[in-house]
């Protein structure tokens, strides 16, 4: 008979041989003390720490007005929100927000779903139905989740070189003019941390006909004068037919969503399996996620410090000759290149100095740029920093993993 069980440790152990099996921390976030978390051991005992990899940018998950508007909304409605949307999970907070999400991103409507991963697999596969003969083009860096919904679909599809748009106009002139078109790309790119030429992008899908849609996942609530995203920063909120964006990062709860055109929306809504045959979003979730878009929208100044706390960590990091790489958002990562050692100095930043920061690893990235990657938020202090700074330096000695030259 076949052996079942030796297959999956087998496969556990290819993953602990190549140095980047993942172990989970035992975390509990500490209410109003972002970024501050209690860690809790193997032995049962517990450790102070910083978190510096959290996704949750801006501190949003543990802000006031969302906090009392997820209880409110628990005292009023209950846990969950009764199933399906179709069937009897439409909730008013989930209509509110949807109306709220279309006015941010200036577009006629909004479809909530469970998560980014999910806005982006159910749509991008639905799309494929709903236009017979569409031809993808996407980014080669795009996230897991469009490239699933991309390939569920079966369509045809080409990579284009990453914010290489002279490559991306290679193939869009070689494809039929009379097919249609869409150009599938992010404005920023979470691991790198550099941006999308969202103006160049627009132009080229307007001179091949091809529609576009941008994943902001990693922008929203962190870019623009409302918060809207790069494209609005950038002034091309109406050259983007369809954005995607998550409520599970800068937003500071859980769930994804689409915005666009009326038609286009009810047309997902009518087509993306992942959305017809999943559990819509609590009640809790979405009041908590209506709250936390309001107040970023009255909030620029939250934007303001998030930059200038990423631009000091970057210009740190650089005195010390820890090795950041060029990153023109907030994310700051920091080569490694080598699987071992990029767990290696995790794992003694969280147990010797409470400075938790997750190794990021194949298949994630390409094998060979393994990284650390930071998050720093307006919370995180200059003292957070001085002993992260610390920290790293005395690692990147004692693990003997190249540095690069002091910054003047």
């Amino acid at each position: 008979m076949f052996d079942y069980k030796a297959a999956f440790q087998t496969a556990v152990e290819q993953v602990r041989t190549e140095g980047r099996y993942r172990v989970f921390a035992d975390l509990k976030r500490v209410q109003g003390r972002f970024p501050l978390a209690t860690r809790r051991r193997e032995d049962g005992s517990e450790q102070d720490v910083v978190v510096w990899c959290s996704n949750d940018y801006l501190g949003m998950g543990q802000h006031p007005s969302v906090l009392e508007a997820m209880k409110s909304a628990v005292d009023e409605s209950g846990a969950g929100a009764g199933g399906t949307r179709n069937i009897s999970g439409t909730t008013r907070s989930a209509v509110d927000l949807e109306a709220e999400l279309a006015s941010w991103h200036r577009k006629e409507a909004a479809l909530l779903m469970t998560s980014g991963y999910v806005a982006n697999e159910a749509t991008l596969t639905a799309l494929q139905r709903i236009m017979p003969g569409l031809i993808i083009f996407s980014d080669s860096l795009n996230h897991a989740s469009m490239i699933a919904g991309i390939r569920n679909g079966g369509c045809e599809r080409h990579v284009f070189l990453h914010n290489d748009l002279q490559h991306l106009e290679t193939l869009l002139a070689a494809a039929p003019a009379d097919s249609p078109k869409l150009i599938a790309f992010e404005s920023v790119y979470s691991m790198d941390g550099d941006i999308a030429d969202l103006k160049g992008t627009i132009a080229l899908a307007k001179k091949y006909g091809a529609m576009t849609y941008l994943d902001e996942v990693h922008a929203v609530g962190l870019y623009g004068e409302t918060g809207a995203g790069v494209a609005e920063r950038d002034g091309v909120l109406d050259g983007i037919d369809i954005i995607e964006c998550t409520l599970g990062k800068a937003i500071g709860v859980m769930g994804g969503y689409i915005a666009a055109d009326a038609v286009i929306v009810d047309a997902v809504r009518s087509w993306a399996a992942g959305f017809i045959f999943t559990t819509s979003l609590p009640p809790a979730l979405t009041a908590g996620a209506l709250a936390s878009v309001r107040h970023l929208k009255a909030h620029p100044e939250l934007r303001a410090a998030h930059q200038e706390r990423a631009e000091t960590l970057k210009q740190r990091f650089a005195a010390a000759g820890i090795p950041v790489m060029p990153s023109e958002s907030h994310i700051v990562p920091v080569f490694v290149g080598d699987p071992v050692h990029a767990k290696m100095i995790s794992d003694m930043l969280l147990e010797d100095h409470g400075i938790y920061v997750q190794p990021i690893n194949y298949p994630t990235v390409p094998k060979g740029t393994e990284r650390l990657r930071f998050t720093p938020s307006p919370n995180h202090d200059d003292g957070m920093m001085d002993a992260l700074v610390t920290a790293m330096d005395r690692l990147w000695t004692h693990c003997n993993v190249a540095r690069m030259p002091r910054a003047a």
